[in-house]
């Protein structure tokens, strides 16, 4: 536990030092990026006890946490919220500072990812005492172990989970059927399992599939699959499927770099340029692909949902995220709800409702396209309307995998993830692009051991 007074005046200073040198960092990669869309502001109720909350939601995500937030409003009078959905990658530097200025908000919503830099720094309030198994509201036993172990930073919970979003695959019923495959048959569990699905659903324009000697590489109308959304994600998943891990057991060393690393990356490569079923990386807009039926598989994830049924034509269905090793894993995270460290009295207890109010109401999340985090949320959806949540939440208790706990873990992925997209436009070997990303995050991993 850290401790209040020199010891959190210690940390503030370290954190001053990281946003100075995350501010470095962003201003020498990003000159002639457009700047962030600033942040969407509602002012819901008009209660005298006014909370502040930050979040990343941009999407529909945050269109419906915010109707979650008016109903809470409407039972609870009292309170008045001010919401800011700020960008992601806006939002951890604008904690951050606000954090060092003595002015955070009374609550916001980070990733699971982030707990570690944030708990690291003294910040983040201790909400052991919300949970059951030590006397308080929020049911312990009602989240699966790895969502409970991403809450916790060294054993101490700092959050409260909101969902699990994560990675699968959605189907397009049409290609399936375009292809001859049937799209009611059991997913593949083996690489060459999956590469002869793959084949079968990606059509040339004269209608020959990727296995057929006539197959015309250069007029492609239907890909099998696609490595162009998110590869770290993807990756994260196939070297955990084949054995390999980011760090070493005792959190010193990164392997990505291993023989189970290379040989995850070749997977996504030689789909891309010897199995000829996948575009390349770059250029290629996957969503846009699968709503025009040009995607027969596609790897995404849980918030594609509301996407797939608002803005796309295509009879789709979701599955549970590909299997290219020897066992299953897939990518998801948490989002949080979390407090600063000073928060008390009149403005912790409107909080603890707000949370609380949102928790019990889990089920209304999955509107959202995520996966409620308490199980007994996710075992009363409805499956007629939320079958891509079922599937997917299943998956993640089953055999998620979360981003390492590393309190260096942005900017180590900052390393990796151009590395993945030099070797998947075949502008290196996945030896040489997991070198020289292992390289770099080391230097990472030392300088903030």
């Amino acid at each position: 536990m850290f401790k209040r007074g020199t010891l959190l005046g210690i940390s503030l200073v370290a954190l001053l030092l990281a946003i100075v040198f995350s501010m470095s960092l962003v201003s020498t990669v990003a000159q002639d990026t457009p700047p962030e869309p600033t942040a969407i502001v509602s002012e819901l109720g008009t209660g005298a006890i006014k909370i502040s909350f930050w979040n990343g939601l941009t999407g529909s995500d945050g269109v419906t946490l915010n109707a979650m937030l008016a109903d809470f409003i409407a039972e609870n009078p009292d309170i008045s919220i001010t919401t800011e959905i700020i960008p992601w990658n806006t939002l951890y530097t604008k904690l951050q500072t606000a954090f060092v200025a003595g002015s955070p908000p009374d609550v916001f919503i980070l990733h699971a990812s982030e707990i570690p830099q944030f708990a690291s720094y003294g910040v983040l309030k201790d909400l052991s005492g919300w949970y059951s198994a030590n006397g308080g509201w929020f049911p312990s036993d009602d989240i699966s172990e790895v969502t409970a172990n991403g809450v916790s930073y060294q054993g101490v919970p700092y959050a409260i989970p909101l969902d699990n979003h994560g990675r699968g695959l959605w189907i397009n019923k049409g290609a399936f059927e375009k292809a001859g495959v049937d799209p009611e048959a059991a997913p593949p569990t083996t690489y060459e399992g999956w590469v002869a699905l793959f084949q079968q659903l990606t059509l040339d324009a004269n209608g020959n599939n990727a296995a057929s000697p006539d197959f015309d590489k250069e007029n492609v109308v239907q890909w099998g699959f696609t490595v162009s959304e998110w590869p770290r994600v993807n990756f994260l998943a196939a070297l955990a499927q084949n054995g390999g891990s980011v760090l070493s057991e005792d959190g010193s060393t990164v392997t990505i770099n291993s023989e189970a690393g290379v040989k995850a990356l070749q997977q996504f490569i030689d789909l891309v340029y010897t199995y000829n079923v996948s575009p390349p990386e770059a250029g290629f807009d996957s969503w846009q692909g699968f709503s025009a039926g040009a995607v027969a598989v596609l790897p995404t994830g849980s918030w594609f949902r509301n996407f797939a049924v608002d803005q796309t034509d295509i009879d789709g269905a979701a599955w549970p995220n590909f299997q290219f090793g020897e066992q299953p894993a897939a990518w998801f995270g948490i989002h949080n709800w979390m407090l600063p460290v000073g928060l008390e009295g009149e403005k912790l207890a409107a909080v603890e409702r707000l949370v609380r109010w949102v928790s019990d109401n889990q089920v209304a999340w999955a509107a959202s396209g995520q996966v409620p985090a308490r199980l007994s949320a996710q075992a009363a959806l409805d499956p007629v309307n939320y079958p891509s949540n079922i599937i997917l939440g299943e998956s993640f208790s089953a055999y998620g995998i979360l981003d390492i706990q590393n309190v260096a873990v942005q900017e180590m992925y900052a390393a990796l993830d151009p590395e993945l997209s030099a070797a998947l436009n075949n502008q290196k070997t996945a030896q040489q692009a997991l070198d020289d990303a292992a390289a770099r995050m080391q230097q990472v991993l030392d300088r903030n051991r």
